[in-house]
């Protein structure tokens, strides 16, 4: 599994007619490039999360603690759609004191980021031969959970690093010992790993 955390400057809460706490804001945003990830930077894809999305029972949690939910889609207090600009959520939070002081902690702006769990079906690489290579996601495998957190830590991309070896060493293999140097052009191709079936780290 991998996460990801973006700095939600739109996560808020609103109030329904009966004064009840909801609480929107993107887990995720499109076409935008990420930090330095370790070698490599990514995109996701807009359409990345089409088809997971059919099959997801996502969870929303605060700090990736499964003792604190937040909202689930089955039991319809969190919902999950895509727009132009990323992976939306809202959520309709319990009423529960922890969920109470959450909410107020948003309202105040002390909590403002969000991170997303998921393990990746597809993605293709680019400019592999440089210090920093680029990766776009374009499937999702499975979204797992979105999460509120107060400290985002670093964000776990052992598997991502682990899919650019192998496209590295597929590369280094294919390239036979007296080719030529490659064009610029030819070191920017793009190359694709389907990474079906991947468990969860």
């Amino acid at each position: 599994m991998e996460r990801r955390y973006i700095s939600a400057k739109e996560m808020r809460v609103s109030r329904t007619v009966d004064g009840n706490p909801k609480i929107t804001g993107y887990a995720a945003v499109f076409n935008r490039d990420s930090e330095n990830l370790g070698g490599f930077i990514e995109q996701i894809d807009p359409g990345a999360f089409t088809e997971a999305l059919k099959t997801s029972d996502c969870r929303a949690l605060f700090n990736h603690d499964s003792n604190y939910v937040l909202g689930r889609e089955s039991a319809e207090t969190l919902t999950l759609s895509v727009d132009k600009t990323g992976l939306r959520m809202e959520v309709d939070p319990p009423d529960t004191q922890w969920a109470k002081d959450l909410v107020t902690s948003i309202e105040r702006g002390d909590i403002d980021q969000q991170s997303f769990g998921f393990t990746v079906k597809t993605d293709t690489w680019e400019d592999i031969d440089t210090d920093v290579a680029r990766r776009t996601i374009t499937e999702i495998g499975r979204l797992i959970d979105v999460s509120a957190v107060t400290f985002p830590a670093y964000p776990d991309t052992t598997v991502a690093v682990r899919s650019l070896e192998k496209i590295k060493e597929k590369d280094a293999a294919t390239s036979a010992p007296d080719t030529p140097t490659r064009t610029t052009d030819s070191k920017r191709r793009r190359l694709k790993l389907k990474t079906k079936g991947m468990k969860e780290q």
